[in-house]
């Protein structure tokens, strides 16, 4: 006699399914949050060493000639560093990205930043979190929408052990790669895996950026129709930075075809503006100097300098991020125009500094929680009002070509 067989409801199967990527993304969180604390700390000790030791500067060819050795002893010269990681997600996993990713990316950016290279290190947490992720998803055998879950996870993992901001971690990876559509099976492991490695993060000490806004400002027509501008000016800004980004990069490729001549060039251009410029706000993620722009310190062209920085930076092709380049970008964007206006210059620069990072990313979920996580909700009207209008009048520009529109910005 048979015994039927009784499938189970409904219900059933997602608590099964909740329970195991429950279990996943605590796995995911605890190992790829512990890489991504090393790797904070790594990057803080490069940042404060170079800070104290401004010689350093001058080896930033030389690093560069060994960041160039080190991708070609590994065969991995021809990676698109976060473009791979974001084809990974829309073609469901099949784009390989392997884990010597992020082993390249970890001690190439602490290279690049110890120097005196101007990148950050959030852009490098998509390659770490995404590379190891992928790989656990390998290791276990996941089919292809699995695996492209588990990188996701990572990569939100990485990115909350890095910078603090857990709620827009979460969201980075499900809007990142194709723009006006969150990946929603996506949504439990993100979330669990991006409070995992925060919690980790803190249980470690690991070193976190505090930017404030303690300036108070009710919400009013007037500074409304101010932000509006604001926002407005942001995305053409937001537009210069990735343009910038791109047409510098592929001019230094042009002018320099050997990737050797090219990265001890770009490495040589910084030293020579640094010397010019006698100052050293340019170099490295720049948090400091963004904490200043917070405070209401206003230094006229510097948003133009330091795309200028970064530019030539990445497209030399030193390693690092470029999400903190924007933020100091937009932070120093937005104290300009509150000087030049009359404005609260404290909040025209919180407001800068996530108006552009929307603007460069298509990110205006992660830009709207970042703005929460960082600044509290006390001026959530404004970030709000701008994050919406720099995301519509950005156009189709991306940090990153892989991005895809699916849907159409206007209206």
């Amino acid at each position: 006699m048979k015994i039927p067989k009784f499938p189970l409801p409904p219900v059933c199967n997602s608590l099964l399914r909740f329970v195991r990527w429950m279990l996943l993304s605590t796995l995911a969180g605890i190992l790829i949050g512990f890489v991504s604390v090393l790797f904070n700390f790594g990057m803080k000790f490069a940042t404060d060493f170079r800070t104290s030791h401004g010689w350093l500067l001058l080896l930033l060819p030389l690093a560069g000639i060994c960041i160039v050795f080190l991708y070609r002893f590994f065969r991995y010269e021809d990676n698109a560093g976060t473009d791979t990681v974001i084809e990974c997600i829309q073609y469901d996993a099949e784009t390989y990205v392997p884990l010597k990713m992020a082993s390249l990316i970890f001690v190439s950016s602490i290279m690049t930043v110890i120097c005196g290279g101007s990148v950050g290190r959030e852009g490098a947490a998509v390659q770490i979190g995404g590379s190891i992720g992928r790989q656990l998803g390998e290791r276990l055998h996941f089919n292809a929408q699995d695996k492209k879950i588990m990188l996701m996870s990572g990569i939100s993992a990485a990115f909350s052990a890095l910078f603090g901001t857990p709620m827009a971690a979460a969201f980075l990876p499900m809007e990142m790669a194709n723009v006006g559509i969150l990946y929603y099976p996506a949504l439990v492991p993100c979330i669990w895996a991006s409070v995992i490695a925060y919690m980790l993060a803190q249980f470690l000490h690991a070193p976190m950026d505090h930017l404030t806004v303690v300036e108070d400002l009710d919400l009013t027509l007037s500074f409304s129709l101010r932000v509006v501008v604001l926002a407005l000016l942001c995305a053409v800004v937001s537009i210069l930075f990735c343009e910038a980004l791109h047409r510098i990069e592929h001019f230094l490729q042009k002018i320099f075809p050997n990737p050797y001549l090219r990265i001890v060039a770009g490495g040589c251009a910084i030293i020579l503006m640094t010397a010019l410029l006698r100052t050293t706000d340019y170099l490295g993620p720049g948090m400091h100097v963004i904490e200043q722009f917070l405070e209401g310190h206003v230094i006229p062209f510097a948003f133009l300098l330091k795309i200028l920085f970064t530019a030539i930076t990445i497209g030399a092709g030193y390693k690092g991020g470029e999400i903190v380049p924007s933020f100091f970008t937009g932070a120093a964007f937005g104290a300009l125009f509150g000087s030049l206006t009359g404005s609260n210059v404290p909040l025209c620069a919180a407001i800068g500094m996530t108006s552009v990072f929307c603007g460069v990313t298509n990110c205006p979920v992660t830009a709207l929680l970042i703005s929460f996580e960082l600044f509290g909700f006390e001026h959530s009207g404004y970030y709000l009002i701008a994050i919406a209008i720099s995301y519509m009048l950005s156009g189709h520009n991306s940090l990153y070509r892989s991005q895809k529109i699916m849907h159409p910005k206007g209206l």
